[in-house]
């Protein structure tokens, strides 16, 4: 296998090449014997992290395959830079230019909207490992799309539903303006039925929280929720620490993760959080995959990692089934569609739509055992669960 990264925009570290050929109705290479994947994932800025651990992941599996699907397989690396208008001309790039056959992105929503259009468009499969926009399961699902991790509402939901449960009449939300940002508030809404004490919307990048959290303070709601990955969220963490707010309920998803707690630490132990998976999870396929992931990047996989591994088994599973023939993109999908392969956690089909089908948990920020932090599973909140946009999906 050879790696091509695309690590800025004018930046490539080659570790092996081979030749691009002209782009036609169906991708080139799925007419030779190169299988060509293209990763754009966020790679610079404070939520370096995310995209990281997507890359890792995805890695970790075709190292452990060898030829991915039986093919010689080149794997392309861009860093999107959290900027949408680089993400789709990069995206055009790999489509047009480097003919790939499939494209495993985005970490954020407003990027994966920016590249969606050119690469399905084009014909090629487009595999999100994060973001999982509304629109994007439902009225605008689209065969050539499918999503490795969730609807963006969903994990959001588990804290609505934890919150109800808790009894929290009054609660604060917090999330950035963009589109993953509104989901994630309409997700904690569609399982939490109490009032809202205030509701506010950051800018995307926001560092800076002092206002916000005197804001809640002002406010003395039952229960913060909030929305910020990345160094969002650290950032969050450690001012709301320092705030003389501790006391208050701090509940979140992607807020407290692998990708924060490295930095956050001690200040996030004991938090709440919505998830599909935890590390803990206690399947042989995720014992497998933890073990080997610590081995060779000595840190905790975060679910970005988990479901970039599941980006590079859906495509194994894929090419294998069609021998590596990928002229037939109906049966392509087909073969995708059948997710024909063991994730670490555990149960996972796809819906009408293209998006998981699968469990979701309250998990809590630990110190583990090994002297990492990490999140551990407390307790299934959702089985089998299918996003509520599915219906509106109409996708043979």
């Amino acid at each position: 296998m050879t790696l091509k990264a695309a690590l800025a925009a004018s930046t490539v570290l080659t570790l092996g090449l081979v030749t691009g050929a002209t782009a036609q109705d169906v991708p080139t290479s799925a007419q030779d014997d190169t299988l060509k994947i293209g990763l754009v994932l966020t790679l610079s800025g404070p939520a370096a992290a995310l995209g990281e651990q997507a890359r890792n992941g995805f890695m970790l599996a075709a190292e452990q395959m060898g030829d991915m699907g039986g093919m010689p397989t080149e794997v392309i690396v861009v860093d999107d830079e959290q900027r949408p208008d680089l993400a789709a001309d990069k995206a055009r790039e790999l489509v047009q230019r480097d003919n790939v056959d499939f494209v495993v992105g985005t970490i954020f929503s407003n990027i994966l909207t920016a590249i969606h259009q050119p690469v399905t468009e084009a014909d090629t499969i487009l595999i999100s490992p994060n973001a999982g926009p509304s629109n994007f399961a439902g009225e605008d699902c689209n065969p050539n799309f499918f999503a490795t991790s969730y609807q963006n509402d969903q994990n959001h939901e588990v804290m609505g539903a934890y919150a109800e449960e808790q009894g929290y009449k009054n609660v604060f939300l917090l999330a950035p303006n963009y589109q993953a940002g509104t989901d994630s508030l309409a997700g904690f809404r569609n399982s939490y039925t109490g009032a809202v004490a205030g509701e506010v919307f950051t800018e995307l990048g926001q560092l800076d929280f002092s206002s916000e959290l005197a804001q809640i303070a002002a406010f003395q709601p039952d229960a913060l929720f909030a929305f910020m990955p990345g160094g969002m969220g650290v950032n969050l963490v450690k001012q709301f620490d320092q705030s003389g707010l501790g006391e208050l309920p701090f509940l979140s998803a992607f807020t407290v993760d692998e990708t924060t707690l490295p930095a956050t630490q001690d200040a996030a132990v004991g938090l709440m959080g919505g998830a599909n998976w935890a590390p803990d999870l206690d399947t042989p396929a995720n014992t497998a995959f933890v073990k080997a992931y610590i081995e060779k990047f000595d840190a905790v996989p975060g679910s970005y990692a988990m479901h970039g591994f599941d980006a590079a088994q859906l495509i194994d599973s894929a090419v294998k089934k069609l021998g590596g023939d990928l002229t037939d993109r109906d049966a392509l999908r087909a073969a995708l569609k059948e997710a024909d392969f063991d994730s670490p956690r555990g149960d996972f089909t796809f819906g009408v739509n293209n998006f998981p089908v699968q469990d979701f948990y309250l998990v809590e920020a630990v110190k583990r055992d090994d002297g990492f932090y990490g999140t551990s599973i407390k307790k299934k909140i959702f089985d089998d669960y299918v996003d509520n946009y599915a219906a509106s999906c109409t996708m043979n």
